[in-house]
């Protein structure tokens, strides 16, 4: 992976989990923790839609991939504990 791809994923990563949080409509979790729920939710849900059997390409199937593993992963994440 290069620099340049690295940076789209962790940009694609932050906007994911950015809007996640938006969409949970719980408090931000600042810049760190929403690149980090980005950034799992990006392989969670690369891995769901693999399981589902849907394919996303591009930038905004990125983000869209990025964005469903982020609200799952902040879903399962209000089950274990509050945030």
């Amino acid at each position: 992976m290069d620099a340049g791809s690295l940076l789209l994923f962790l940009l694609i990563g932050l906007a994911a989990g950015w809007l996640a949080s938006r969409i949970m409509k719980g408090k931000s979790l600042g810049l760190v923790g929403d690149l980090v729920v980005g950034v799992i939710g990006s392989v969670l849900g690369g891995w769901l839609f693999g399981v589902l059997g849907l394919s996303a390409s591009g930038i905004i199937g990125s983000l869209i991939t990025a964005l469903v593993g982020a609200v799952v992963l902040l879903y399962l994440l209000r089950l274990i504990k509050r945030i």
